[in-house]
């Protein structure tokens, strides 16, 4: 199951990042990336940084796996592999097609200078990060198919990285972008899953502070 996982997971990083810029690339004349935001070590930064280390883990922990690093015990048992490996698969699949429904807003990264369309439409009009939540099934179904120190770690940090690219990245760039636009789709919306996360509508003459629903 591990060389199936390192396979799965170089289609992932082939269709999430390869793939899905060559795309952007052709109907725009602009790959989309924006790279790392924030000063070094700042909140913004270590968003970026983190999911990057996320990225090498969910590499490393299947190679180490290969030369002998075991699997942790309560997790290594067929069922738990073959479940992982049709999560994984599901979530690349999801990955590339809510890539897909941002259009031409699809970014890796963010510009604070640039203002893009926000995209409500396709699986967005279910959760406000769907691109998120289906790297995260993919995440879930890899570390299930190779569970070792690793790969649980790399799945740890793909989460945090994940939180703090949504709450310190790209909510405070969307509502200043498209100020009540947001707020009200923000409110209806979940941040990773259906109904979760909605951020409560701001009072008219009261200054805004999120709060989760």
């Amino acid at each position: 199951m591990t060389v199936a996982a390192l396979a799965i997971y170089a289609i992932y990083l082939g269709v999430a990042f390869g793939v899905r810029t060559w795309v952007q690339w052709r109907r725009t004349g602009d790959t989309g990336f924006r790279g790392l935001s924030g000063r070094p070590f700042s909140a913004e930064w270590w968003a970026g940084a983190l999911f990057a280390a996320a990225l090498a883990a969910g590499l490393l922990g299947p190679v180490l796996a290969l030369a002998g690093l075991p699997l942790v015990g309560p997790l290594d048992h067929q069922f738990v592999a073959v479940a992982g490996l049709v999560v994984a698969t599901v979530g690349v699949g999801a990955t590339f097609v809510t890539q897909l429904d941002m259009g031409t807003s699809w970014r890796i990264g963010v510009d604070a200078e640039e203002r893009t369309e926000l995209v409500t439409g396709g699986t967005f009009r279910h959760v406000r990060n769907p691109i998120f939540t289906a790297m995260a099934v993919t995440g879930l179904g890899l570390t299930m198919m190779v569970p070792n120190v690793i790969t649980l770690l790399g799945a740890v940090l793909l989460l945090v990285a994940l939180e703090l690219q949504v709450r310190v990245v790209e909510e405070p760039y969307l509502r200043s972008m498209h100020g009540a636009s947001y707020a009200d789709y923000a409110a209806g919306v979940g941040r990773f899953l259906p109904g979760v996360g909605r951020l409560e509508p701001p009072v008219v003459g009261v200054p805004h502070t999120p709060n989760n629903r």
